[in-house]
C-alpha cells in the first residue's frame, strides 16, 4: 500500500513533473541534452558535488559533473548518494528502508548490504519519512540510471550531523573503483547576480581547501560538504572545480538567483 510516497519495497517518485520531466522519453532527452553540453573528460572522479535544483535551473551544471563519468561509468556497481534534508528536521542521518528508488525511467535498487552495515553506526538512523519527498537525491537518480545502470545506490538524507558522523559513513561505504560518491548541494540562494558570482567564488575555495565550516548560507548542503572535506583529506584526493554558474546563467532573472557548482575529487 502506497504511503507518503513509499509502498513497501519502493520509494515512489516524489518530483517527477516538477525538478524534472515526467514523461520517461522526455526525461531521456533532457539527461541526454544536459550531459552532451560539457567538455570531454579523461578521467574518472571518485567523488562528486552536484546541484539539485530543477534541471531546467542546474540541469547542465549537474549535467558538466556526471559527464566527468563518462570515462568508466559503465564500471560503478554503487553509487553512495548524500543530501540535505530540506523538508525533516532530525539528528543525525536516514538511510530508508525500501528496497528501490522509482524514477519515470524504472526502479533502481538500494545497496542492501551497505545499507545493513550503516545501521550499526551512531548517528544513522533508519527512517523513511526524510526520504519521501526529498529532491536533493531524486534528482540525481536519471542521470545515475543512464550513465551506471548497473549500480546499486546508498541513499543517505542529512539532518543535523556533524563533519565525523558524515565522514564515518562515507568511510564505511568509501570502496574501490565500483563506487562513487555523490554529494548534493546547491550554493548561495537569492542574492542578486553580482552578488551570488562574488559568494559562490569564494565557497567555491572554500570547497577546494577542503573546509570544514561551510554554513548554510554558503552551500544548503553545508552538512554534507563538511562532512565530505574530511573524508577526501584523509583519503588524499585532488579537488577540480568543473563548472560554477547560477541561475541567471541558465533559465532565471538575475535579481534573485541561486549558485550551481560541479566539483569532481580524483586519485592523487
Amino acid at each position: 500500500m502506497k504511503a507518503n510516497g513509499f509502498d513497501s519495497n519502493v520509494r515512489h517518485a516524489a518530483v517527477a513533473g516538477l525538478f524534472y520531466p515526467e514523461s520517461p522519453q522526455e526525461l531521456r532527452a533532457a539527461v541526454k541534452t544536459h550531459l552532451s553540453g560539457a567538455r570531454v573528460f579523461s578521467r574518472m572522479p571518485k567523488a562528486l558535488i552536484v546541484p539539485h535544483a530543477g534541471y531546467i535551473y542546474s540541469g547542465s551544471v549537474a549535467g558538466t559533473a556526471y559527464a566527468s563519468l563518462e570515462p568508466g561509468a559503465r564500471s560503478l556497481r554503487r553509487v553512495v548518494l548524500l543530501g540535505p534534508s530540506h523538508r525533516t528536521w532530525f539528528r543525525g542521518l536516514a538511510i530508508p528502508s525500501v528496497k528501490a528508488f522509482e524514477t519515470p525511467l524504472g526502479a533502481i535498487p538500494l545497496e542492501q548490504a551497505a545499507l545493513a552495515e550503516l545501521r550499526g553506526l551512531p548517528g544513522v538512523v533508519e527512517s523513511d519519512e526524510p526520504h519521501a519527498l526529498e529532491h536533493s537525491l531524486e534528482v540525481q537518480l536519471p542521470f545515475i540510471q543512464h550513465l551506471a545502470p548497473q549500480a546499486g545506490i546508498v541513499p543517505l538524507v542529512a539532518g543535523h550531523a556533524t563533519p565525523a558522523e558524515v565522514a564515518a559513513v562515507l568511510d564505511v561505504v568509501w570502496g574501490a573503483d565500483e563506487t562513487l560518491i555523490v554529494a548534493s548541494s546547491d550554493l548561495s540562494h537569492y542574492n542578486s547576480y553580482a552578488t551570488a558570482q562574488t559568494c559562490d567564488a569564494a565557497t567555491a575555495q572554500a570547497i577546494l581547501d577542503c573546509h570544514e565550516d561551510l554554513e548554510s548560507h554558503q552551500a544548503c548542503g553545508c552538512v554534507v560538504l563538511n562532512g565530505l572535506a574530511r573524508a577526501i583529506r584523509k583519503h588524499g584526493l585532488r579537488p577540480e572545480l568543473l563548472d560554477l554558474r547560477n541561475s541567471g546563467d541558465t533559465a532565471g532573472d538575475e535579481q534573485r538567483v541561486v549558485g550551481y557548482g560541479a566539483f569532481g575529487f580524483y586519485d592523487a
